[in-house]
């Protein structure tokens, strides 16, 4: 039963009225402009600038040690024996390999089993970095050991403290899923992303298994491929994140023109979205896919470790600080954002700002709060990268164990984005289902009446959770404030 007291949204939505929805998102459509251009230069210029120290770094090694004579600005670093770029590039293939087969499996599975796959990731991921840990240890790689031992320890901490939360988690997982399977044209983006995704690996591989066997010593090496990787996790954020304001606009249409069986739903949709993400707001995406990623990591650990501290006031006070740090960094950095740029064409900072108030105005905030969608998603990205990193780490450790770990690390962030580009479809939709909630519920209800009476009252329920926390806080303050010091 939905009680009556559940909040719906005020006035200041852009679209409230089913017969004013057509109109006003055209409307909007029509007056999009370049945003966040910084952002957008900066990107690029990285982009080519990494493309040619790649092409460099990888030819410098190609079937000829010094082809380029790049050594004399590295003599000082000079402390092991050089090899081939091709030597070490088909370690990176098997790693490009890995991680498309696991990215269309799974695009593939979507509407048969990807929950069961998401159940799986779940209860996998803190096993595989525990024997990944034990095997480091083996090995006598204390610091991979230890970071993977740790690794383990907060994903199984996540996992119970959020054990409660997980039947709601995969309900809004499998009606995305419903979503996205009723729209084939969203997954063939995906494959298209997925494929340009690869290409740009080639290159980047081919650049790294140059770093690899180059005459630096190890530290040279490993600094300046923590440099490429970082490059990499930006580029391939910006890749999802493109496909998440695609795929997001995309869903939002859809369900403002009545969901997918909607005779109204204009015919190019989809390549609205792709035009206005590859164009005007292309530098939005670019800025919001440099914090967003990191600050939703780190909320998803505060939140978990803040429900099971119990009475340690201390340790409350100093993860209470956190959190609110993060809760505010979350106002300008939060993935819905994403969506407010697919449909309106905001700038990312107006857009998650935008997002965040909407939520907090309707309440669905306490919904977004309790749903853990977006941590099962990652748990699933980190262990296909884990299974990448693994094939193309073992193969290295047979050949030159020296150099598997930079080799098994690197083609783990490879295996990551790969699979990442499959996890994102799923998760636009997730995104796009609260912001359609919390903008109409109404576009809710039309596309699922089940779903929508569902999801309602679990808003209610936490809303009144909300509110009994909120009076216990305050009657006990009263208490302590009437209770005299003991002199």
């Amino acid at each position: 039963m939905i009680d009556s007291s559940i909040p719906t949204t005020n006035n200041q939505g852009n679209y409230r009225k089913s017969g004013n929805n057509i109109s006003e998102v055209v409307s909007m459509e029509q007056k999009r402009r370049w945003h966040d251009l910084f952002w957008l230069g900066l990107f690029v210029i990285q982009l080519i600038g990494l493309g040619f120290a790649l092409a460099i770094l990888g030819l410098n090694r190609f079937k000829k040690k010094n082809r380029l004579d790049i050594d004399k600005y590295t003599y000082r670093f000079m402390e092991n024996e050089a090899g081939l770029t091709e030597d070490y590039w088909p370690l990176y293939a098997v790693a490009g390999g890995v991680g498309t087969v696991l990215g269309w499996s799974w695009l593939l599975l979507l509407g048969s089993r990807a929950i069961q796959m998401m159940k799986v990731s779940v209860h996998i991921l803190t096993t595989y970095l525990a024997v990944i840990s034990v095997l480091c240890f083996w090995a006598q790689q204390f610091f991979w050991g230890v970071a993977f031992a740790i690794g383990a320890a907060l994903q199984f901490l996540y996992i119970i403290s959020v054990i409660d939360r997980l039947p709601f988690t995969m309900l809004v997982l499998q009606k995305a899923v419903k979503m996205v399977w009723n729209l084939p044209e969203v997954l063939r983006v995906a494959y298209a992303f997925m494929a340009v995704v690869l290409l740009w690996m080639a290159l980047w591989s081919f650049g790294a298994a140059g770093v690899v066997a180059s005459s630096m010593g190890d530290g040279g090496r490993w600094w300046l491929l923590v440099v490429l990787s970082v490059s990499l996790f930006w580029t391939g954020a910006v890749l999802c994140n493109t496909i998440h304001v695609i795929v997001s606009g995309t869903l939002v249409r859809v369900s403002i023109h009545g969901g997918s069986e909607g005779a109204s739903i204009p015919t190019n949709s989809i390549m609205k979205s792709l035009q206005y993400a590859l164009t005007t707001s292309f530098g939005s995406i670019c800025y919001g896919s440099l914090f967003t990623a990191a600050i939703r990591t780190l909320r998803w650990e505060i939140r978990g470790i803040r429900s099971k501290i119990g009475n340690n006031e201390c340790l409350l006070c100093c993860v209470d600080f956190l959190f609110h740090l993060v809760e505010t960094l979350v106002r300008f950095f939060n993935k819905y954002a994403y969506v407010q740029i697919g449909v309106y064409g905001k700038s990312f900072n107006r857009s998650a700002r935008d997002a965040w108030e909407l939520f907090q105005s309707t309440g669905v905030e306490a919904l977004v709060a309790y749903d853990c969608s977006g941590a099962v998603l990652l748990m699933g990205t980190i262990l296909g990268g884990l299974i990448t990193g693994t094939c193309s780490g073992v193969w290295a450790w047979m050949k030159w164990s020296d150099r598997a770990f930079m080799i098994g690390s690197t083609s783990m962030l490879m295996g990551m984005i790969l699979v990442g580009v499959a996890m994102v479809v799923v998760e636009s939709a997730v995104t796009s289902i609260y912001i359609c909630y919390a903008e109409d519920p109404l576009l809710i209800q039309r596309w699922d009446n089940d779903f929508f009476n569902q999801i309602s009252e679990t808003l209610h329920q936490r809303l009144q959770h909300r509110s009994s926390r909120a009076r216990e806080v305050l009657t006990q303050n009263h208490l302590d404030a009437h209770i005299p010091d003991n002199p």
